[in-house]
C-alpha cells in the first residue's frame, strides 16, 4: 500500500470507493490501524475523554494534541494523519489559529487538520488555511466542542430548517477549500443528501451509510471505552473484558507463586 494523499481521498469520492477513518493517540495503536489499511487516522480531541479521563473534549490542550500526534506519526507509514484542533486553539484569532494549525504539520507530522463548525469566521479560516497549503477537514452536525451551547449530545439537523442550514454550511465549507467533511450524529437521509450534493467526501460519525466514508473512535469500536455507547457505534471486539481477564490472571498467578516460572527466569 502506498502513502495516502489528499488527492487519493478526493479521487475515492469520484470513483465511488468508501473511505475509512479511525482515531489513534499512541504509536502502537496507530501502527496497527495503519497495517490494517485504514485510509485516514484522526488524532481526535476525543483523546480527552477516552485517553485522559476528562469529562468532555473541552479541556484538551494544544500541547496534549501535538504530543499524541507525534506518537501517532511514528507508527504510520501509509494512512493520512489528521490533527484535531482542540477547543479555543482556533476560535480566538486568525493569527493564533494559523500558528496552531501549522504546528500540527511542522512539528507533529500531521498532513491535515480538522475544525468544527461553519460560522462566517470558521469558513474564512478554512479558506485562509487551505490557501497557504494546510489541508482542512470540516466537522458539522453534532460538534462536541459546542456541547454546552447545544445542551447535550442529541441528534442534529432533525428538522427541515436545521437540515437546510446544515446543507448550506456544508457547501460553504466545501467552497472554502476543505477536502472532506465529518458529519456527526445527523439523520441518515440528511447525511445522504449532503453527500450527494458535495464534490468532497463526507465521513459519517453517526451520519448513516449514505456518506462517502465512516469513522469511529477506536476505543469505542474495540470495546475498550464502556462508560457509554452511542447508537452509531458497532463494537467489533470486547477488549475491555479480555484485558480484565488477563490482569486478574496475572494477579492470581503472582499471588499463588505460579508466575514467574522457570521458563520466565534467567
Amino acid at each position: 500500500m502506498s502513502k495516502v494523499t489528499i488527492k487519493d481521498i478526493l479521487d475515492a469520492k469520484k470513483e465511488g470507493r468508501k473511505l475509512t477513518m479511525l482515531t489513534a493517540f499512541d504509536y502502537l495503536t496507530a501502527s496497527q490501524i495503519d497495517a490494517a489499511g485504514i485510509d485516514m487516522i484522526l488524532v481526535g480531541d476525543s483523546l480527552g475523554m477516552v485517553g485522559l479521563g476528562y469529562e468532555n473534549t473541552l479541556p484538551v490542550t494544544m500541547e496534549e494534541m501535538l504530543h499524541h500526534t507525534k506518537a501517532v506519526k511514528r507508527g504510520v507509514k501509509n494512512a493520512l494523519i489528521i490533527g484535531d484542533m482542540p477547543f479555543m486553539s482556533y476560535q480566538l484569532s486568525e493569527d493564533e489559529a494559523l500558528d496552531n494549525a501549522s504546528l500540527f504539520l511542522k512539528e507533529a507530522g500531521a498532513e491535515a487538520v480538522k475544525m468544527e463548525g461553519a460560522s462566517e469566521r470558521i469558513v474564512e479560516l478554512v479558506e485562509r488555511l487551505t490557501s497557504i497549503g494546510i489541508p482542512v477537514t470540516g466537522h458539522l452536525g453534532l460538534t462536541p466542542q459546542s456541547i454546552h451551547q447545544l445542551g447535550g449530545y442529541d441528534v442534529q439537523a432533525d428538522t427541515a430548517e436545521a437540515a437546510k442550514t446544515l446543507m448550506k454550511e456544508a457547501k460553504a465549507i466545501q467552497k472554502a477549500g476543505a477536502f472532506s467533511l465529518v458529519l456527526e450524529k445527523v439523520p441518515a437521509d440528511i447525511g445522504k443528501k449532503v453527500s450527494e450534493a458535495l464534490k468532497i467526501p463526507t465521513i459519517s460519525c453517526g451520519g448513516g451509510p449514505g456518506c462517502d466514508g465512516q469513522v469511529l473512535v477506536t476505543s469505542d469500536m474495540l470495546g475498550l471505552f464502556t462508560e457509554f455507547k452511542p447508537k452509531f457505534v458497532k463494537r467489533y471486539a470486547k477488549l475491555s473484558e479480555e484485558m480484565k481477564k488477563a490482569f486478574e490472571s496475572f494477579r492470581q498467578e503472582v499471588e499463588e507463586g505460579k508466575f514467574p516460572g522457570k521458563e520466565h527466569s534467567y
